[in-house]
């Protein structure tokens, strides 16, 4: 394929995977933090990553809350959209270890971005006071609540102004740092 549309041909086919796999990871992570599947935001993405689920619901079971059917499409999701668009680009055959390991590695900084997106722009929707019950900020809260409950416990609001949102940020970017570059090494060694 020639470069002119490769690069805009990757660039979809790369969306369309990123934005699937976002809503599965936040169908996956919605029942970890008891979000309220009540609100139009969590009716709208289980709607559409329900069809697969329903499949390998049916092969898989779940642990606990945990949903391993979530897991597992995710991890195909991706590797599944990393050989396309390697395959788009020119490439050959290329290791399923390499595939895994990259996409665990991605997954994984992807689930640590959605945490460390959510603390910051609940921060910022806090200062403008928003309606408590709007489904974007209501699924906010229900995402970072279960990490912002032990930092309030920790530093409580002084004078008004809740540092709980800071303390998240920065335990979530340490604790990126701590488990992505070791996951980054081991995936190297998948791939051979």
């Amino acid at each position: 394929m020639s470069g002119y549309l490769t690069n805009p041909l990757v660039f979809v086919v790369n969306t369309a995977f990123e934005l699937y796999i976002l809503a599965v990871l936040l169908r996956f992570l919605l029942p970890l933090v008891r979000a309220e599947f009540h609100n139009p935001i969590c009716q709208f993405i289980v709607k559409i990553t329900h069809p697969p689920l329903r499949l390998l619901r049916r092969f898989i079971p779940a642990i606990g809350r945990v949903d391993t059917s979530a897991l597992v499409l995710l991890l195909a999701l991706k590797m599944l959209g990393d050989y396309v668009v390697f395959l788009l680009q020119g490439g050959g055959a290329v290791a399923v270890g390499a595939l895994l390991g990259s996409a665990l590695v991605d997954l994984v900084d992807l689930a640590f971005n959605v945490f460390i997106y959510a603390v910051l722009l609940q921060a910022i929707l806090s200062w403008i006071r928003p309606d408590p019950y709007h489904p974007l900020y209501a699924l906010l809260t229900d995402l970072v609540d279960p990490l912002l409950r032990p930092c309030r416990r920790l530093i409580p609001p002084l004078g008004g102004l809740d540092l709980s949102p800071l303390v998240a940020l920065i335990a979530l970017q340490v604790l990126k740092m701590l488990i992505v570059p070791p996951l980054q090494q081991l995936a190297l060694l998948l791939a051979f």
